[in-house]
């Protein structure tokens, strides 16, 4: 149970600071938007309701997306950009942060014990699993790369 605590509170404090970094990074971002050339975009009645409607339902958004792969930075930066008001982003981010350090800090563990008892007892089972593991990966990335790049044999002529 110790070992799950001080975990938790490592990860904790990494994701305060990153995910509060990003909020930071983002705001200054947004400031400095508003005195560059797109000031005049930025200042739209149509931005400023989104920007509205971010500063005051947002909260929610960005303690759920600590749950979520891939989203999280993104929520945080959009929030420090669209100038959340801290009242409302510190809590999301203290309830957020702590599940995400629970989360990770309970089956981050589980499966870091079950792959070293993995390796331990049966090598040639760890060495085939991550294996297999490399194999699925790689195939996924060759299948999405082929999927996104155009047929070789459809292209036309482009008229001179």
């Amino acid at each position: 149970m110790d070992e799950i605590a001080l975990t938790a509170g490592a990860l904790y404090v990494i994701v305060l600071l990153r995910a509060g970094g990003t909020f930071a990074v983002g705001w200054l971002a947004g400031a400095g938007a508003r005195r560059s050339r797109f000031a005049g975009r930025i200042s739209s009645a149509r931005f400023q309701r989104a920007e509205r409607a971010i500063q005051r339902w947002g909260a929610p958004v960005v303690a759920v997306s600590f749950l979520t792969v891939g989203f999280q930075t993104a929520a945080n930066f959009l929030a420090g950009s669209m100038r959340m008001p801290l009242p409302r982003y510190l809590p999301a981010l203290f309830v957020g942060g702590a599940a995400w350090a629970l989360v990770y800090a309970t089956a981050g563990l589980g499966v870091l014990e079950v792959l070293g008892r993995l390796f331990a007892e049966r090598t040639a089972f760890g060495v085939a699993a991550v294996a297999a593991l490399l194999l699925a990966v790689c195939g996924v990335v060759l299948y999405r790369r082929r999927r996104a790049s155009p047929p070789s044999g459809d292209t036309v002529a482009e008229e001179a």
